[in-house]
């Protein structure tokens, strides 16, 4: 593709994904073009137009995977037991792929996918933008630092308080399609602990329906066991009114704890996109601390940059760079998830 035209993207999907983590990347990226929005929701599509009045709004997945052959890049921000079929068809339709996480339910429809992205040699990228949260980005670079020692647990905390069930897709479809509290936040979570430490296999899980009316987990727990010996304890709740430490991690030398969450996703939610005063910028008093007994003392938080995430697709896409995220990586969490499903209803029964 010739580096002076924009790559033409479609996004599908414009609830809290597509509005708030693809959009806004697409839109303040001058690599990309944002050609069409499909939503079916009139209030969504309202906010489409609004936000991006230069997009096309259709009303359906299948109006813009209609027209796939005249983009570069379609974003699926859509439910995730949506995501084969969906990308199949994009993919053969010449478009390369950008896929929310939960990547697909299965390790059989992640293989599909990427056999069906290297046969079109098209990109394949799951977005799992919280690599590039600013507290994960601080571990990462203390435990390069050396500044731990010797890393043997890693503590990852994910949670929220989501009160009643809505109807919302994560609340009313099932974990054969991808749903619950494992697939969704613990995506993020097995991808960091990975990522960090290397790959592992699933020592225990703790995989829980709790509220009532929940058709899929809402409260997990998930203990991994890494190839260099770290153990990974990885919590994930939709039932929290409190939280724990976001990070807490120990090591032969000091420990690193910190709290609360990466502040990009209320800045994206509040429309100030990245260009924004303090945009991926953590005060001071939420730093996190390191330290050992009482020798404590606060660290600075990196600054977070989910930018990175889409400029490394315009970089694969423009320059033939690898994907900022390799679908292998992706496919690996699918099989650490199933694995954590069917060990814990092993121990159910």
């Amino acid at each position: 593709m010739p580096t002076t035209q924009p790559i033409r993207v479609g996004i599908i999907g414009f609830g809290l994904s597509g509005r708030v983590f693809h959009a806004p990347f697409v839109a303040t990226n001058p690599a990309f073009r944002l050609d069409l929005i499909a939503t079916g929701n009139p209030e969504r599509a309202a906010e489409a137009r609004a936000q991006h009045p230069g997009a096309e709004i259709v009303d359906s997945p299948d109006a813009l995977l209609a027209r796939a052959g005249d983009l570069d890049l379609v974003v699926l921000a859509s439910p995730a037991h949506t995501h084969l079929e969906q990308g199949l068809a994009a993919l053969e339709a010449g478009a390369g792929i950008v896929i929310d996480k939960p990547f697909v339910p299965t390790v059989v429809d992640a293989k599909k996918l990427i056999a069906k992205a290297e046969e079109t040699g098209k990109l394949l990228a799951v977005f799992q933008n919280r690599r590039w949260d600013g507290d994960f980005l601080t571990v990462k670079r203390l435990i390069a630092e050396g500044r731990l020692g010797a890393v043997h647990r890693f503590e990852s905390t994910f949670e929220r308080w989501g009160g009643p069930n809505r109807v919302r897709w994560q609340d009313t479809t099932t974990v054969d399609q991808g749903a619950g509290i494992t697939y969704d936040l613990g995506s993020h979570l097995i991808d960091q602990a990975l990522q960090l430490f290397g790959p592992a296999t699933v020592e225990q899980a703790e995989l829980l329906t709790v509220r009532e009316g929940s058709v899929s987990d809402d409260d997990s727990f998930i203990s991994l066991l890494h190839s260099s010996g770290v153990r990974s304890h990885l919590t994930m709740s939709r039932a929290a009114g409190q939280s724990g430490p976001r990070f807490r991690v120990l090591g032969s030398e000091s420990a690193y704890k910190v709290y609360g969450l990466d502040n990009q996703e209320p800045f994206l939610k509040e429309q100030r996109w990245p260009g924004s005063e303090g945009y991926g910028v953590t005060p001071s008093a939420e730093w996190g601390t390191i330290g050992a007994g009482d020798a404590i003392e606060p660290v600075p938080t990196e600054a977070g940059d989910y930018p990175a995430f889409y400029a490394g697709v315009a970089a694969s896409i423009l320059d033939g760079a690898p994907s900022p995220v390799d679908p292998r990586d992706a496919l690996e969490v699918v099989r650490i998830v199933e694995r954590a499903h069917a060990l814990s209803a092993a121990v159910a029964q």
